[in-house]
């Protein structure tokens, strides 16, 4: 029988090659990671905690300001509810602003929590990286030795067997140990990557929490723009009102009859075939954790397109929402039709893409775009925020497709600009 299972000088090179390199990727996420404040794990958690209370609150407050707009949708439109809506538009800011600020907050603090658990990991690295350093010179020492040899210098067989098999049980708990350091090394891995997501998130805010700040401002200055225009007399608003909704009648006729010809005229036989999901949503949902809702399909006939069919699809959602790149593409077109936050017309300002597979996306009635014409986007990337500029009765994301070789982009007056026009196509088709 062969008690010898000898290892090789040159496993035993690999083996500690193996430990030497598990040692050089503990020391790199040593130096990656930070020390954290002089709090203990237990008081970061209940901090923790009190931030998640805390955003609890703000998204009741929200929900219930969400809740009070959808209840004046079907109310007609005054000048008293135009400015109400803006003030709750500024309260929704309002409250995203502070609830992106005590998120950053959260999020710093579970980045130190998380830096306790690499300090742990780290330390249980250098137990694991010393306990096989330690077997290893030990199988080194005994190695030399062969199984004869091993016998003869024992009194006894049995104190023979007995040395063998503690030599066995050696390379058995060495292989143990190298196992348990290679999952320790997968979890530090994780805990590192924890760490960045949660630090890009944090940028990602700072940004977004910026631009709402801006978004305050100018909500503000359409109100007291709403309020001097109108010279505070409701008769002269609904005079306003039936001018704007007449002239956005005439824009919509004529963007209609051009649309209707080119698709006349197209073959439909060289689309991607429908149902194969290219595109994600531009507004995460409310039903996946996000704030949009639904409000409009392709094709339904609405009041506010005096009749027509619509030619795109609405998702409703507060005022500086993260508007996201639906697939890779390029930005082919920036633009406004609002003449003023007043006269607003249109798609107001929107972004079109150009996708690989000749479709075209248009995110439209945004608050601000945050890409430029000939750059190149991928899925998810942040390209803008939803507003209420163009002719919007609330803030939401107009999202278009086209087949992206008949899109022209046309002055149609009085809208500003350029407006883009093509052949139309049902986005949930490709959602």
């Amino acid at each position: 029988m062969d008690f010898a299972f000898k290892f090789s000088k040159k496993t035993i090179g690999a083996l500690a090659l193996f430990g030497l390199v598990l040692f050089c990727v503990s020391v790199g996420v040593l130096s990656f990671t930070k020390k954290a404040d002089a709090q203990s794990k237990e008081e970061l958690e209940q901090q923790i905690k009190t931030k998640s209370d805390e955003l609890e609150r703000i998204n009741k407050q929200l929900e219930d300001t969400r809740q009070n707009l959808e209840s004046t949708k079907t109310e007609r439109l005054t000048l008293q509810r135009e400015v109400a809506n803006l003030q709750a538009s500024v309260r929704q800011l309002e409250l995203n602003i502070k609830s992106d600020e005590i998120t950053n907050q959260k999020l710093s603090l579970e980045i130190n929590s998380i830096n306790y658990d690499l300090r742990d990991i780290e330390i249980s690295v250098e137990r694991k990286k010393e306990t096989i350093v330690s077997l290893l010179q030990e199988l080194q020492q005994n190695e030399q030795k062969s199984l004869l040899v091993t016998f003869l210098k024992n009194v006894t067989l049995a104190e023979g067997v007995l040395e063998a098999q503690s030599l066995s049980n050696i390379r058995s708990q060495l292989v143990s140990d190298i196992g348990e350091l290679n999952d320790l090394k997968q979890s530090l891995g994780r805990k590192v990557q924890q760490v960045s997501t949660k630090k890009q998130e944090v940028e990602v805010r700072k940004k977004t929490l910026a631009v709402r700040k801006t978004l305050v401002e100018d909500q503000q200055e359409e109100q007291k723009a709403v309020l001097a225009q109108a010279k505070n007399k409701e008769s002269l608003f609904q005079q306003q009102l039936s001018n704007l909704q007449k002239q956005q009648d005439a824009i919509e006729d004529e963007i209609v009859k051009m649309e209707d010809k080119l698709k006349s005229e197209f073959d439909s036989s060289v689309l991607p075939a429908p149902g194969t999901k290219y595109f994600s949503y531009s507004v995460l949902l409310r039903k996946d954790g996000g704030t949009g809702t639904i409000t409009q399909h392709y094709g339904e006939v609405s009041r506010l397109y005096g009749g027509k069919p619509h030619n795109g699809f609405d998702i409703g959602t507060p005022v500086g929402t993260q508007v996201l790149a639906a697939a890779d593409g390029e930005v082919v077109a920036v633009g406004n039709n609002d003449k003023s936050s007043r006269l607003k017309y249109q798609y107001g300002k929107y972004i079109v893409v150009k996708h690989p597979n000749n479709l075209a996306t248009l995110y439209a009635h945004l608050s601000q775009q945050s890409v430029s014409v000939g750059q190149k986007i991928t899925r998810g990337q942040i390209i803008g925020y939803s507003g209420n500029t163009g002719y919007s009765t609330g803030a939401h994301l107009h999202f278009g497709l086209y087949w992206a070789p008949t899109i022209t982009y046309k002055p149609v007056a009085p809208a500003a600009g350029l407006v883009p026009i093509g052949v139309t196509l049902n986005p949930e088709s490709y959602l």
